[in-house]
């Protein structure tokens, strides 16, 4: 895989082309760490020029799995961290004529590693709980768009997501999730009527 390092940020490309794994290099000592998490000129550097408006945080307990959720009129790119606890990220590709279009990707992100995930426009995103609890902070480059949600079934064969088990158990095992009532009826990926323009 193509590599990237600029400033203290090293962007490893993935097996679908925009979606890029950035490894962040922290400085610590007895007090604490001290990371940046976003610098503009070493993300552009790394071939991630896209312009951030809205942050967002949330709390989720073990178990959870959110997604894969995309606005559809609105699509966002967005870069995602764990600041506590651990969680599988999954990304997968929508974008019309893509030659990976159905195919997904997905990397552990925890408080401990320090490891971001960038996934660009035209995609499903969603993200599934290891540990007891964990807190999830994303940039997105266009706003939320509370009427323009869409959504794709986590568990569609034919997508094919190697969800992994949750800390504590020897294998995945789905009735440990929580979803919410919108995110247990998403249409499948051959029910979908949309291909992002990207």
């Amino acid at each position: 895989m193509d590599q990237i390092t600029s400033g203290n940020f090293t962007f490893t490309k993935t097996s679908i082309d925009g979606v890029v794994v950035v490894d962040v290099k922290s400085y610590g000592d007895a007090r604490g760490y001290f990371m940046e998490t976003y610098k503009q000129p070493d993300f552009v550097a790394g071939g991630i020029d896209v312009e951030f408006v809205q942050d967002n945080q949330s709390a989720s307990t073990k178990g959870v799995l959110r997604g894969l959720h995309f606005q559809i009129n609105h699509p966002q790119s967005k870069l995602v961290r764990v600041v506590s606890g651990t969680v599988f990220d999954v990304a997968v590709d929508l974008r019309k004529g893509s030659p990976t279009w159905g195919k997904w990707e997905g990397v552990v992100l925890s408080a401990e590693n320090h490891r971001q995930f960038f996934i660009p426009r035209g995609f499903a995103h969603g993200f599934l709980v290891l540990s007891d609890s964990a807190e999830f902070c994303y940039k997105c480059d266009d706003v939320y768009h509370p009427n323009d949600e869409g959504g794709l079934m986590w568990n569609d064969p034919a997508i094919g997501v190697d969800w992994p088990a949750l800390e504590g158990d020897e294998v995945f095992d789905p009735s440990k999730l929580v979803l919410s009532e919108k995110d247990q009826h998403h249409p499948a990926l051959g029910d979908l009527d949309l291909a992002f323009e990207v």
